[in-house]
């Protein structure tokens, strides 16, 4: 029969769902009473295969009955309502984020990047971007069997990447008949609509099964304008805060006067135009944007295993996915003077007879991307068991194979040398028509086509306007970026019995790894080129391999003894060899000691590293106007302003300008003029060191309470620090590193910030630890069987430097901006023959984010030993939470029918205008209202 330990482990994860000890990578591991053989489990975060399920190591487990509970579609949306999750990597509520990565799902745990956790599926990586970033996407939700979140350190077991922890996809296997899945779900505004049709299927022998599944999923848009907190730039302020100048209705400069036309007029002469105002002549993107970007996705999933003899099975997984994501943002805000082009005075749309700079958004013709990737992985492996003198051993040899290529069309940006032709010199022809060039020297239309940038929307005739479809084929091209990455990898492990020691076995496991990354992103040569308006970047491409080797130790030092009903010891260590840095060797322990049998105590201490990627490395540069960009100097709204680093390079009225080259209404605007990002081919490896201590009681005399709580914290040196324009400013002025001012100038003229480069490079640190609580109770009465859980992180620490430099402070990011003190999520279970109903509450504390506002400013005086002597005002917002609830039927005939609502209550979350992990006033990682939804499923 089963061991004590299995047991104990097997109802723990029956009872906590989402919050077991332990997770295994084998299903069917039970023996019939009075049978001696057991099968041997291989736990996620061990190469080690052992009866016994629970380890030193705190692993989290996501089930398939968790999954029904919930009215999710997709593996993220489970994931990201972890504790232990951090802010989503990229939101769909970021339509302004641009690149290779674009719609994709993303893990981020203890908000440390997702660069930092590492994803499998059925114990093997998952291919990257050449960011690093694994897409989550590609398996359908009806294949998971259930999801293993390894919360420690496993860069000893899995290698590169594994710092923050591990997420482990199992796969369902051995599946035998149909299984049928429709869903639906909709906001209460009739938008956001989600649906999603999965299939699985199997066949199954005495040798062998195969398991299918597929999925189609499509998730339609949400757009700004539609709700309060994003209709607006600053939701609750007026119409400068909330409005550009560069808006639809084209302006020039005269005279040190920005001019608008009339509306309704001609837009032809002097007469017809007026001073602009916020009121005449403004326009409010968020009108054209997205709120949450629509996404759709197809996927199959194959499954199977062979039994080519009694001890050597065929294993093979095959998955196959496309996914297409859009978004769309305002039409592009042109500003001539940034490119040196003008308003011809030979225009015949000139009302002064001067070349004149001028601006205008592209307001008919809004900037869309679409992002098409198809992903294809196989593994295949080998894998078998043999006994030699009296000792089991277990072996598996295979590889795996995954490609993935992106093509990415981009539409509403300009070609800047259409835009100088068009807005060049042009006549009126006999033909009644405005023709480029002059009466001397015309220039045809199929070379040039004259564009009246002033006119539109009731001022002007439609021809030659950017209402004309002829102005916008000649100024619009469309784009194409293409990328392509390729993951290859060998492996063989060996595992087993050395000896039997008077505690238990004495257990080991050895393997080796040999993996090639190749990938390549190429943006459209007009980009590459920078004559488009869409911002400027190089390609990016490059390779590198890695050659590895393991080693694993499960050492029994005592059993059955007073104190100590059971205590051992796990080493490990994995040596990788990078043909880009050069060597790394890290290393593991734990400890695991049961002094009775309801209690164990558990710890361990790891090391752990994360290599440099393809795009870090080899990356091209590229632009970008920096969005929400503080300077700190701003006389205004500077938080750093008439300080005496300030005033060595501004004057003491210093303003800061945000687009049409104005002064900033508020501490935070777009740049007027493009900063540049870059790689670095010097990079080198980040370190970390992570421990965690903590223990699992499941009391004999309290039946089916279980509870589980862990200490962790994860230290990371050496980061590879993606730089910012805003935090490369706060350390020079606020901070004190001159090393950092001198990565920027300014203008003479105006003193803003005119050239700016940052990039990636080592350094300084990140250090983060906090507590995780889990507790679940189970207990039946007439009225129906109850389960409660819970599932709760409390962050200790968020620190973080940036620099090397000693002077400069850490600074405690805990409670800012998207890093919650406290996050839970707690869930009740009530089923009642065939009806059942799930009650969830998801808890975020509460915020903390800069001063935008001073009627909106909690702590004016805030003040800490980081920000060297300066006041860094800081307003605060309370916690939110929002209530998800589910009802469930089965019926007789073989079906389940589940209707509910995630975030019931119809929440909304705290304006926070620093928008973290969104364009918009709103953390990105909230609901956006209320989503009623049905799922049917269906089994033959």
């Amino acid at each position: 029969m089963l061991n004590n330990k299995v047991s104990k482990a097997v109802r723990l994860a029956i009872a906590f769902g989402s919050a077991s000890t332990a997770a295994f990578s084998v299903n069917s591991f039970a023996a019939e009473e009075g049978v001696e053989k057991v099968e041997r489990i291989q736990v996620t975060g061990s190469r080690i295969r052992s009866t016994d399920l629970e380890t030193a190591q705190p692993i989290q487990t996501i089930s398939r009955e968790d999954i029904a509970n919930q009215g999710f579609t997709s593996v993220i949306d489970l994931l990201e309502n972890m504790s232990a999750a951090g802010s989503p990597p990229i939101s769909r509520s970021e339509p302004l984020v641009s690149g290779e990565n674009v719609g994709g799902s993303y893990v981020n745990l203890r908000n440390l990047g997702t660069g930092r956790t590492l994803v499998l599926i059925n114990g093997k990586r998952l291919g990257i971007t050449t960011s690093g970033y694994q897409d989550l996407s590609a398996v359908p939700m009806g294949m998971v069997e259930r999801i293993d979140v390894l919360k420690d350190g496993a860069s000893a077991m899995y290698g590169s990447d594994a710092m923050a922890g591990v997420v482990n996809i199992i796969t369902r296997k051995n599946f035998e008949g149909l299984e049928f899945t429709v869903y639906g779900a909709e906001y209460d505004e009739g938008d956001g609509e989600k649906k999603n049709v999965s299939m699985v299927t199997g066949i199954s022998g005495d040798r062998g099964s195969i398991t299918l599944g597929a999925e189609w999923r499509d998730e339609g848009d949400v757009w700004a304008k539609d709700r309060s907190f994003s209709e607006v730039s600053y939701p609750g302020y007026d119409i400068p805060n909330n409005r550009t100048l560069v808006g639809q209705y084209g302006r020039f400069n005269y005279n040190d006067q920005w001019y608008v036309a009339k509306r309704p007029g001609n837009a032809s002469s002097f007469d017809d135009f007026e001073p602009q105002t916020y009121e005449n002549g403004s326009s409010n993107s968020s009108e054209q944007m997205h709120l949450e970007t629509p996404l759709s996705a197809r996927s199959l999933y194959i499954s199977s295993n062979y039994a080519l003899t009694d001890d050597i099975n065929f294993t093979s997984d095959i998955g196959y996915s496309e996914r297409q994501a859009k978004r769309q943002v305002a039409g592009y805000p042109y500003q001539s003077a940034s490119d040196g082009i003008v308003l011809s005075a030979d225009s015949h749309f000139n009302p002064v007879g001067e070349d004149v700079s001028f601006t205008r958004r592209g307001w008919e013709v809004p900037r869309t991307t679409e992002s098409n990737q198809d992903t294809l992985r196989f593994t295949a492996a080998l894998e078998g068991s043999f006994e030699l003198a009296d000792r089991y051993f277990d072996w598996d040899v295979g590889g795996v194979y995954s490609k993935s290529s992106t093509i990415q069309v981009d539409n509403g940006n300009l070609y800047k040398p259409a835009i100088k032709a068009a807005t060049g010199p042009s006549f009126l022809n006999s033909a009644g028509q405005v023709q480029c060039g002059t009466e001397a020297d015309p220039i045809s239309s199929a070379e040039c086509i004259a564009w009246n940038p002033l006119a539109g929307f009731g001022a002007g005739p439609v021809e030659n306007s950017l209402a004309d479809p002829n102005v916008q084929d000649f100024l619009y091209p469309t784009l194409h970026y293409r990328g392509e990455t390729q993951t290859t990898m060998y492996f063989a492990n060996i595992s087993g019995l050395i000896a039997e020691l008077p505690a238990g076995g004495l257990t080991f496991a050895l393997g080796g790894e040999y993996r090639k990354e190749t990938g390549q992103y190429n943006p459209d040569a007009l980009a590459q080129l920078g004559e488009s308006t869409t911002l400027a970047s190089g390609a990016t491409g490059g390779k590198y391999d890695v050659t590895e080797a393991y080693g694993e130790l499960n050492i029994p030092i005592l059993s059955d003894v007073a104190g100590a009903k059971s205590l051992s010891v796990n080493l490990a260590t994995r040596y990788s060899d990078y043909s880009t840095f050069g060597d790394t060797t890290n290393s593991k322990v734990g400890i695991e000691w049961r002094p009775v049998d309801d209690l164990l105590v558990r710890g361990t201490w790891s090391e752990g590293f994360r290599a440099p990627t393809i795009s870090s490395l080899y990356g091209g540069s590229s632009q970008t106007f920096t969005t929400g960009f503080i300077d700190p100097c701003d006389s205004v709204y500077g938080t750093a302003a008439g300080s005496a680093r300030c005033l060595q390079d501004v004057p003491a009225n210093y303003r800061q300008l945000q687009q049409g080259f104005v002064p900033t209404t508020g501490p935070a605007a777009q740049t007027p003029v493009p900063f540049n990002s870059g790689s670095n081919e010097f990079l080198q490896p980040e370190e970390s060191t992570s421990k965690t201590i903590g223990f699992v009681y499941n009391p004999s005399y309290v039946e089916n309470l279980d509870i589980i709580l862990d200490w962790w914290s994860i230290k990371i040196t050496d980061t590879v620090v993606s730089d910012s324009p805003n935090e490369i400013l706060k350390d020079c002025y606020i901070g004190g590193d001159e090393s950092r001012c001198a990565m920027f100038s300014r203008d003479p003229s105006n003193s803003i910030v005119n050239d700016l480069t940052y990039g990636t490079r080592n350094a300084g640190f990140t250090e983060t630890s906090g507590i995780d609580l889990a507790l679940a109770y189970a207990f039946e009465t007439e009225f129906g069987d109850f389960r409660a859980t819970m599932d709760s992180t409390y962050l200790l620490k968020y620190d973080s430097k940036s620099t090397n430099e000693p002077e400069t402070k850490v600074e405690s990011d805990v409670g800012h901006g998207d890093i919650f003190r406290t996050r839970s999520s707690l869930g009740l279970n009530w089923s009642y023959g065939d009806f059942s109903a799930n009650w969830g509450i998801r808890y975020f504390s509460s915020m903390r984010e800069d001063c935008y506002f001073e009627d909106k400013c909690s702590n004016p005086d805030f003040e800490r030993d980081w920000t060297n002597g300066a006041i860094t005002p800081k307003n605060k917002v309370g916690s939110t939470t929002f209530n998800d609830l589910q009802l469930t039927y089965n019926t007789p005939w073989e079906s389940k029918l589940s209707i509910g609502a995630n975030n019931v209550f119809d929440k909304q979350g705290p304006i926070m205008y620093s928008g973290p992990s969104s364009t918009y006033s709103y953390y990105g990682g909230f609901d956006i209202g209320r989503q009623w939804y049905f799922r049917y499923s269906q089994s033959f």
